[in-house]
């Protein structure tokens, strides 16, 4: 398999914390670049780590000959700008989510990838944790019968103002920066994009960005229903309902590397029986390494898992749970 060459555009905590250590372990590709718009920065963390070049500009990162793929992990409203650049500058994309603002955007990236022949993906890490994978070969087993259910929580309190996901403008907001965990594995697991969706929005008085949101996107086989916040205690759950049982994740979004992860299967019962429960246990994995290699035999092949067209109908739901926050009714999902 070829060693790809990879680059980061940003210098942002979440690229130091967990892209940067996690593409430095990877067997299939070298890290061999990245940018800040500080030199200084830049300087700093390529030293730190052992990255060959630091770039004091996107631009300059984007144009460099010895890089074939691009991680862009810039503020939500950057993403289709830069990674559009990327593309045009002969590079591969593997972006963080959401890949854009709207259905739109998405659009102008799928252009873009046409136009150029290169790949891009929206990098939505967790379904690169095989518990995921287990939950859906579960449904499709038929271990908890006919799946017409799902319902999921995801929240945590973000009290800096001048955080990127504190400003409207910037693709700031609960349904952007989490929302989308618990729609996406909906939409992973139903095997099916909802018709419909319905949401109550919440909005900050300060920032104006949503802070408290619910959801229910009605499927064809049944329906999922979600809260998110910003402005809550830290918590996460996902559960699949069935007719003759559940599953339920305990930790399905943020995966600690260093932690086992473990699904709850329900069997069927009674209302006044005992439960009927066994538990499947995941040894500790590093997801984000496991989306990088899995990106770099993609490139090898030629071929995505979750092309572009995946990020579109994500988008597409998103969009439509923003026209029900404001319509206050039930919106199609087109």
């Amino acid at each position: 398999m070829t060693m790809l060459r990879w680059g980061i555009l940003s210098s942002s905590s979440f690229a130091v914390e967990h892209i940067i250590p996690a593409l430095l372990q990877c067997e299939h590709l070298e890290l061999v670049a990245l940018s800040s718009r500080d030199a200084d920065t830049a300087q700093q963390l390529a030293t730190k780590f052992g990255i060959a070049r630091a770039h004091d500009s996107y631009q300059e990162l984007v144009d460099g000959p010895e890089i074939d793929v691009i991680y862009n992990p810039l503020p939500n409203h950057l993403h289709v700008p830069w990674s559009i650049k990327a593309m045009r500058a002969g590079k591969h994309v593997l972006c963080e989510k959401p890949l854009a603002m709207n259905a739109a955007e998405t659009k102008e990236m799928i252009a873009a990838r046409d136009e150029t022949g290169k790949l891009a993906q929206e990098a939505f890490v967790i379904r690169h944790h095989p518990q995921w994978r287990r939950v859906r070969e579960l449904v499709r087993e038929g271990r908890i019968g006919a799946l017409n259910g799902a319902q999921g929580w995801l929240s945590y309190r973000l009290e800096d103002e001048a955080n990127f996901r504190n400003k409207p403008e910037m693709g700031g907001g609960g349904l952007f920066d989490i929302g989308v965990y618990p729609m996406v594995t909906s939409r992973y697991v139903f095997e099916q994009a909802p018709s419909r969706v319905f949401a109550a929005i919440r909005r900050d008085r300060s920032t104006d960005v949503d802070c408290l949101a619910s959801a229910i996107l009605d499927f064809p086989a049944g329906q999922a229903s979600f809260t998110c916040s910003t402005e809550l205690a830290v918590h996460q759950h996902m559960a699949f309902f069935g007719s003759h049982g559940r599953i339920e994740l305990s930790n399905p979004f943020a995966q600690a590397p260093d932690r086992q992860a473990q699904i709850l299967i329900g069997g069927d019962r009674g209302i006044w029986d005992s439960a009927v429960e066994s538990h499947e246990t995941f040894e500790p994995l590093n997801m984000y390494i496991n989306q990088a290699e899995k990106f770099c035999q993609a490139v090898e092949k030629g071929k995505l898992e979750f092309p572009l067209e995946d990020a579109l109908a994500n988008m597409r739901i998103i969009d439509a749970l923003f026209r029900s926050g404001k319509s206050g009714a039930w919106e199609n999902v087109d």
